[in-house]
């Protein structure tokens, strides 16, 4: 008890500045997918069968739990004629084929921005490219990618896997890009691809998407005037973890948490300045609650940074748009 209301003391005697990065939360791919689902539990009634989740937020999965959503694996879990829905991250061409043969009906919240990798590698694996898909191994937007010509696309994840990653034509060489990456990350294992492969083609525009970027950039102008980022999102969260490791190389000390529970005080020792973000899969209600919980220890200064603003939206799946 001594040691909690020590930490306590010197956490409520620290921080003074709360500097929210903008934008932070949710995206438009991940407001549509969440949308589609809470459509489909109000159209037809629960359950609504879930592949994967819908998006990487424990929050958000809990949420459309308990409103009736049931978040499997695989289709083999998802009894003969249940609605389906397919989750923001996307999937292989395989799963698009056992639902068909299942029959079951499907509601596609897929990220359009996703779909667009996809196309993307169906067009350069279709003129007899090598595919590179820069990304991470076991991240289910990559295995959905990967899907679409396994014998064509090679996963490179790392600078490493760069220097070694074979083709069968240095002629014919294309890459493509996890939406969720970090930027500079991204750039440093293309640079390698580029000098390994100088025919190297890529799409024509920016694979990763305009959320990530925009947060990315945000939260490395806040982690430059900051002691701490506290970045919220859950652990599976691909461009949650993203911005951790961006605050960390503008220079900040970076944690990530799924909601105020998870801060530990002794984090806040020290730190005059915190700066706040979000990932783009999680709720903007746990930002109110963090920032809620440090001014009760005492910040009296609660400001915003904007990198951008973002008025994009994506148009919902015919079977659930509204007539």
């Amino acid at each position: 008890m001594a040691d909690a209301l020590t930490e306590w003391a010197a956490a409520a005697g620290s921080v003074q500045q709360l500097l929210l990065a903008s934008p932070r939360s949710f995206c438009a791919g991940v407001e549509r997918a969440i949308a589609v689902v809470e459509e489909a539990l109000r159209r037809h009634g629960p359950p609504v069968y879930v592949r994967k989740q819908i998006v990487h937020n424990a929050r958000v999965v809990a949420d459309l739990r308990a409103q009736g959503a049931v978040f499997v694996d695989e289709l083999d879990e998802v009894p003969d004629g249940a609605l389906t829905v397919f989750s923001a991250h996307g999937v292989a061409p395989a799963v698009r084929e056992e639902a068909a043969d299942r029959r079951l009906p499907v509601i596609d919240a897929t990220c359009p921005l996703v779909t667009k990798v996809h196309a993307e590698a169906r067009r350069f694996a279709g003129r007899g490219d090598t595919v590179l898909l820069i990304g991470h191994p076991g991240h289910e937007e990559t295995d959905g990618t990967l899907g679409e010509a396994p014998d064509r696309i090679r996963l490179v994840p790392d600078p490493a896997a760069a220097e070694t990653v074979q083709v069968d034509d240095p002629e014919r060489v294309s890459y493509l890009v996890q939406t969720t990456l970090a930027v500079d990350e991204a750039a440093d294992i293309l640079d390698t691809l580029r000098l390994r492969f100088p025919a190297l083609v890529g799409p024509g525009s920016d694979d990763i998407c305009y959320a990530t970027t925009n947060r990315q950039r945000a939260i490395t102008a806040v982690a430059a005037r900051a002691d701490l980022v506290l970045v919220i999102g859950s652990t599976n969260s691909s461009n949650s973890r993203r911005l951790v490791e961006v605050a960390e190389r503008a220079g900040a000390r970076a944690h990530l948490i799924d909601g105020v529970s998870d801060i530990d005080l002794r984090w806040l020792s020290g730190a005059r300045t915190v700066g706040i973000t979000a990932g783009a899969s999680a709720p903007p209600g746990l930002v109110d609650e963090v920032v809620a919980a440090l001014t009760a220890l005492g910040a009296k200064e609660v400001s915003e940074h904007t990198a951008a603003v973002e008025d994009v939206v994506f148009t919902l799946p015919k079977e659930v748009r509204q007539p």
